[in-house]
């Protein structure tokens, strides 16, 4: 099972961390701590101009951009909002940058003109953000692919997210807190069938497969896997819809002894819009965009649920990776692994009760030297409440004069 969680965690792309930050700032001690050995009467005029040069271009740039704004998007885009609240920060003319550059002029102001001549001290700072103006509106400045994917996944903009939360939002908010209910109806129905539920099968395995690739019958993809049937349906008022009909299907998933291990599976069906985009000419999603965001759906989904109250304990995301071509029975080994470590994590974390509890312990099995609990979270928590009334705090007692006489 540790193995199983290594091959899921060397796939997942983790987030990005500061570690540009940190070389950054280790590249700027350094080349200042060269300036100060080398020249440090000059060392806060040239850092002046520096960032004055790095501030200013950014700047004229934003002005470029600020133009097309007002001339062509003031209406459409921004509604007649106010300029300076909302569209001078759109086009990069934030507080930060003004800051930045007002202090430069003043550090450069204070700290002289670290250039031998005076002129050349603004020809040069002109030039230089001029140029940078020209070479950011062609794209030779652009943002490289790596930060452009960065802001996409720190503001949650990329497609996954969006999958990923209405997924979250629009299906299994609404149907995983019904699914232990509709489990025990089905079970009631179906008692030949009764024995073969562990506790890993009354929750509802998800299937994200990495090429998106979703087959709409999986005995379809293994011929271990069969169709049972349907659990019962759940109908929810949803969009002005009256009624509407949620369901799952149990599935009958046989192992290497020809044991059947009934489960609650389906695939992720965001991963059809991602599959169907990477075959549409016109969404510019291709091959490896769709394995990133396949991968980034994973990992936001599984972010979602942790942090869900109506989702916890009910639900399991299993991630297939997509090189089993040579294996015809992948996707049942898959959930029978999953199925399996469920089931070797219900032990009870309390030592077995003594016998004079009166509690027999002869139907306690012991698996490996431990004893196994039959039903470890099946009990609803209970609240006690006491009726006696609550008595008043006590007062301090001085005894201080007494500690000093005995002693």
């Amino acid at each position: 099972m540790m193995q199983c969680h290594r091959d899921q965690d060397a796939l997942i792309p983790r987030p990005r961390g500061n570690l540009p930050r940190g070389c950054a700032a280790a590249l700027v001690a350094i080349t200042i701590g060269g300036v100060m050995l080398l020249s440090p009467e000059r060392l806060f005029g040239w850092v002046a101009m520096a960032i004055l040069t790095l501030t200013l271009g950014p700047l004229l740039h934003g002005l470029c951009l600020l133009a097309e704004e007002m001339l062509h998007h003031s209406d459409t885009r921004y509604r007649g909002r106010a300029v300076l609240s909302h569209m001078l920060p759109a086009c990069g003319l934030g507080g930060k940058t003004l800051l930045a550059a007002s202090l430069a002029c003043l550090l450069l102001y204070l700290a002289g003109h670290p250039l031998p001549h005076k002129g050349q001290s603004w020809q040069l700072l002109l030039l230089v953000s001029v140029l940078y103006t020209l070479f950011k509106s062609l794209g030779v400045l652009g943002p490289s692919e790596v930060e452009v994917s960065d802001i996409c996944e720190r503001r949650k903009m990329n497609v996954a997210h969006g999958l990923a939360w209405s997924f979250y939002v629009g299906y299994l908010r609404l149907v995983l807190p019904c699914l232990e209910e509709s489990i025990a109806k089905f079970r009631a129905t179906h008692q030949a069938n009764k024995d073969s539920w562990g506790r890993g099968s009354r929750k509802l395995l998800i299937l994200v497969p990495l090429d998106a690739n979703i087959a709409h019958k999986l005995e379809d993809e293994d011929d271990n896997i069969r169709f049972l049937d349907n659990l019962p349906n759940n109908e929810i008022d949803r969009a002005g819809i009256r009624g509407r009909v949620y369901k799952h299907s149990v599935y009958s998933v046989l192992d290497g002894h020809g044991k059947a291990h009934e489960c609650v599976v389906e695939y992720a069906t965001p991963l059809l819009t991602l599959y169907n985009m990477s075959h549409e000419s016109s969404a510019g999603f291709g091959e490896p965009e769709r394995r990133e965001q396949v991968l980034l759906f994973f990992r936001t989904l599984q972010d979602i649920l942790e942090h869900s109250l109506e989702c916890r304990n009910r639900y399991k995301l299993i991630l297939l990776n997509d090189e089993h071509e040579n294996d015809p029975h992948f996707l049942s080994k898959a959930i029978l692994r999953h199925l399996e470590q469920q089931k070797k994590e219900e032990f009870c974390l309390n030592p077995p009760p003594h016998q004079e509890m009166g509690r027999p312990i002869d139907n306690i099995p012991l698996v490996n030297g431990d004893w196994h609990c039959l039903e470890p979270m099946s009990t609803d928590p209970t609240l006690m409440f006491s009726l006696e009334k609550p008595l008043p705090l006590r007062e301090p007692v001085e005894d201080t004069d007494c500690f000093y006489r005995e002693s």
